[in-house]
């Protein structure tokens, strides 16, 4: 099946579903969205037991939706490092298959796959990906670093 990834600021999210969201039945959606208040940089924008990916999940029943590359910024994918580390990539769903199939995708690109359990814990991923955006916003970390795994 198809795979696509929904590389959209949150706030043209619903927007996008409602032009697009047929389309995307049978496809496994790849949201890597930061659900962050940009202005102030305190807070996430989702409701505090939910999460983006779960709102998107919702407004598409009938597609796999996954959470993944959010805690990842766009210079350690390009680099494949983060530091000395392989760049690991965090992967949250609730489709086993779905999850797979992205592994292998990322893996084949020379990353590293982690799969973190169920949808639910998208709101962790969010939640990193906030902080290491807000630690790179105030010059803390460099946007060209970001946090490692090491397994």
């Amino acid at each position: 099946g198809d795979i696509v990834v929904l590389a959209v600021p949150y706030p043209a999210v619903s927007d996008v579903l409602a032009a697009r969201g047929e389309s995307l039945a049978g496809k496994v959606v790849v949201d890597i969205t930061n659900p962050v208040e940009f202005q102030t940089f305190d807070s996430l924008v989702v409701p505090a037991d939910s999460s983006a990916a779960a709102e998107i999940a919702a407004a598409l029943p009938h597609s796999s939706v996954l959470k993944a590359f959010n805690t990842n910024f766009a210079g350690t994918l390009a680099a494949g490092t983060v530091g000395s580390l392989t760049t690991t990539v965090l992967i949250a769903g609730d489709d086993a298959d779905a999850k797979s199939t992205l592994a292998g995708v990322i893996t084949s690109g020379g990353l590293n796959a982690i799969d973190v359990g169920a949808l639910k814990r998208a709101r962790k991923l969010e939640a990193l990906g906030f902080l290491q955006i807000s630690l790179a916003a105030s010059e803390k970390v460099s946007w060209a670093g970001g946090f490692g795994v090491v397994a």
